[in-house]
């Protein structure tokens, strides 16, 4: 009897480990952003983008705290942190001259999804999707454009 219950007590700290290893494993994280423009008459512009460069946001980070002044200011210029080494795919405008166009709605839904199958084709795995509108939404409104995030993460 005791040699079955030892034998499961090691089947479990075997598993435990085994579990505790598998979430340690690290994680890294990709996000394309897709920006298209609702912007009437198809005057605006809407691409796809994703980055090559990597940054490290803690070069551009201000840590604020009582002990330091308000005179104590971020050095970092944007010129920095801008990225010349990305992706960039055009896509088509929800609007034209003669209004909503499905055509490009459904012809950006492709491009979107030829993108996320490579990625997944690459090891990648779709994690989150984030979606807002900015639109100015006074009289005469002629500005707006729908974002949407993916956030996608794959296993070093």
């Amino acid at each position: 009897m005791k040699k079955i219950l030892l034998g499961a007590a090691l089947a479990i700290v075997s598993f435990a480990s085994f579990s505790f290893l598998n979430s340690a494993q690290q994680v890294e994280y990709k996000v394309v952003t897709v920006v298209e423009s609702i912007v009437p008459n198809g005057l605006g512009r809407s691409r796809m983008i994703s980055s090559n460069e990597v940054k490290d946001y803690k070069e551009y980070t201000t840590v604020r705290t009582e002990e330091k002044s308000k005179d104590e200011k971020n050095k970092s210029k944007r010129d920095e942190i801008r990225i010349k080494d990305y992706e960039e795919t055009k896509l088509l405008n929800f609007y034209n001259i003669g209004g909503i166009r499905f055509q490009n709605i459904a012809a950006n839904d492709a491009l979107m999804t030829s993108k996320i199958n490579t990625m997944v084709s690459e090891g990648w795995e779709l994690a989150f999707i984030n979606t807002g509108v900015e639109s100015e939404g006074g009289k005469g409104d002629g500005k707006g454009i729908f974002v949407t995030r993916y956030t996608f993460k794959r296993h070093l």
